[in-house]
């Protein structure tokens, strides 16, 4: 029986699916020659298995796509370190060791559960840089597992319809997926309506499509402690028979949506792919050209004697055919030149190539690679330019969809009880919590820093060498952790004040005692030669005095 909910959604999703009409066209444009395995759009669901690159003449799309992503990947979300730290929100606290501690001990709880085998975020997050990077929005839903934490499962944007609230921050999310009548059984049993439950006796790999559906909670009821005093409604609709099949809620969005670039009154992201869809069209048509030619240049058409004898001439190896010369000897058969011209071919789709790789960030990201010998302050300054380069749209991805993880992230920690409670003290100050990004992409960003320290000393270094005392107003030990900390120097190899002081204390007794021995030994030196000088005189003088007659 139809639900008036499910008739509610099911209306909206009609209106969203309107809504992306013309991103679902062009997204399929940017899929056939870029990301073919994913080439859903408009109904276009093909057999599983089946080839899905018949338009692609020319890979470097697809190979600069996935080098973005691995790229974006390790600048945002390296999985060998930890690339966000968590402070207090009131300033007054950040001296306070216990929240400190706390706030240490929950950013380490959080990586742990992210890098769980079960949690699989490594390759989901990897395939929403893919995502983001070819249809310029990609999604992730972390769902909470009982005995697991938090599970990450990237959304193909096939499957997402998105709105925007006055803020312009995606607060409503409806994801159409299929789900064989099998599977869904499994989930929700008799809930089902009749004729997916048939289907799941008759033929349970026949699939079906559903709607979840998470959107503000309009009636939220304070008092109440399950999912409908929960701001975030969420409901599960099987499109067949128009039936709400669960419905739940949410203490903060499940649904974290990242966007490369927005245009003004566009809910979804622009990409790279989108930005350059022209050349990379133009580059598969130019290289089915050159294919051509080149096929006519290695095996030409051959021009034939017209008096019918080479009929039936044969082309292939060590063949005979008779009467392809004359009684002079003079060749009846010739190849004809097409008079294709490869170079000047070769040099556009070269060109072509390069703004395809410059859209996708890939000239950039060779740049240190491709110059290994350069100085350390030219490497800052190419990590520098490199950063001014990528933190507009990159960063984007780390403030808005790596932060919407990172409060889910939280959320389930602290529900599932996988940490001990906070300080009174942070409670007390509101328990708001700030995310500090310590990921490479957030060092490239510093690097500023890095290059004005460089070239400032390098520019004092011929006045310090006429009078040293100019440096003295620079604190040599806040250069040191400056830049190390610039250049993503590992924290646990780097000394405490303390330890430095420690250290230098010793050097300094070590010294004093190497002066006072050396003193000492000059004074000893000094009593054994005058000792001696004693000895050389009371020498010459050992005889009776001789007195004058």
């Amino acid at each position: 029986m139809a639900d008036s909910r499910a008739d509610e959604i099911l209306m909206q999703q009609s209106q969203l699916e309107s809504k992306r009409a013309n991103f679902d066209s062009h997204w399929r444009e940017v899929a056939e020659r870029v990301l073919p395995n994913q080439n859903e759009f408009q109904g276009n669901n093909q057999t599983e298995g089946a080839k899905r690159n018949e338009k692609i003449f020319d890979s470097t799309a697809v190979m600069a796509l996935d080098r973005a992503a691995s790229a974006i990947d390790s600048l945002v979300t390296p999985s060998s370190q930890y690339y966000h730290r968590l402070d207090p929100e009131d300033d007054d606290l950040m001296e306070d060791q216990e929240v400190r501690l706390w706030l240490d001990e929950l950013n380490r709880a959080l990586f742990r559960m992210r890098y769980k085998p079960e949690a699989n975020f490594a390759s989901q997050a990897h395939e929403c840089y893919i995502s983001l990077m070819a249809f310029g929005t990609d999604t992730m839903y972390t769902d909470d597992v009982p005995g697991i934490g938090a599970r990450y499962k990237a959304c193909p944007m096939s499957e997402m319809y998105l709105a925007e609230n006055q803020h312009g921050i995606v607060d409503l999310v409806h994801r159409k997926f299929p789900m064989t009548a099998r599977a869904a059984f499994q989930k929700w049993g008799n809930k089902l309506p009749p004729a997916i439950l048939r289907a799941n006796e008759k033929d349970p790999f026949t699939k079906f499509d559903f709607i979840h559906c998470v959107k503000p909670n309009k009636d939220t009821d304070s008092r109440r402690k399950d999912y409908r005093g929960m701001p975030i409604s969420s409901y599960y609709i099987a499109i067949e028979g128009r039936t709400v099949l669960s419905e739940g809620g949410y203490r903060v969005m499940p649904y974290s949506v990242g966007r490369h670039v927005t245009a003004p009154r566009e809910v979804y992201g622009r990409s790279p792919a989108m930005q350059v869809l022209a050349d990379i069209k133009m580059l598969n048509e130019m290289e089915k050209t050159i294919i051509r030619a080149a096929h006519k240049i290695v095996d030409p058409p051959l021009l034939l004697y017209g008096d019918g004898i080479l009929s039936s001439f044969n082309a292939r190896p060590n063949a005979l055919n008779y009467g392809g010369v004359d009684d002079q000897g003079r060749q009846l058969v010739i190849p004809m030149k097409t008079g294709s011209n490869l170079p000047i071919a070769m040099e556009m789709t070269e060109q072509k190539r390069k703004a395809i790789n410059d859209a996708f960030y890939v000239t950039l990201f060779q740049i240190l690679v491709e110059n290994p010998r350069m100085t350390a302050t030219e490497a800052m300054i190419r990590a520098q330019e490199k950063g001014q380069l990528l933190a507009p749209t990159v960063g984007r991805q780390q403030s808005e969809w790596l932060g919407a993880v990172i409060d889910r992230d939280i959320d389930i920690i602290m529900a599932n009880g996988m940490i001990r409670p906070p300080p009174d003290s942070l409670i007390e100050a509101g328990g708001g919590i700030k995310v500090d990004y310590t990921s490479p992409l957030s060092r490239l960003r510093r690097a500023e820093d890095g290059v004005a320290i460089m070239r400032t000393l390098e520019q004092l270094a011929p006045l310090a060498n006429l009078k040293p005392e100019v440096l003295d107003i620079f604190d040599d030990d806040a250069i040191g952790r400056e830049i190390a900390n610039i250049n993503g120097v590992p924290a646990k190899i780097i000394r405490s004040v303390d330890a430095v002081a420690v250290i230098r204390e010793e050097r300094l007794k070590a010294q004093q005692a190497a002066v006072e021995m050396e003193q000492a030994e000059k004074m000893a030196n000094a009593a054994r030669n005058g000792a001696k000088a004693a000895e050389i005189v009371g020498g010459m003088g050992g005889g009776e005095e001789q007195v004058p007659a």
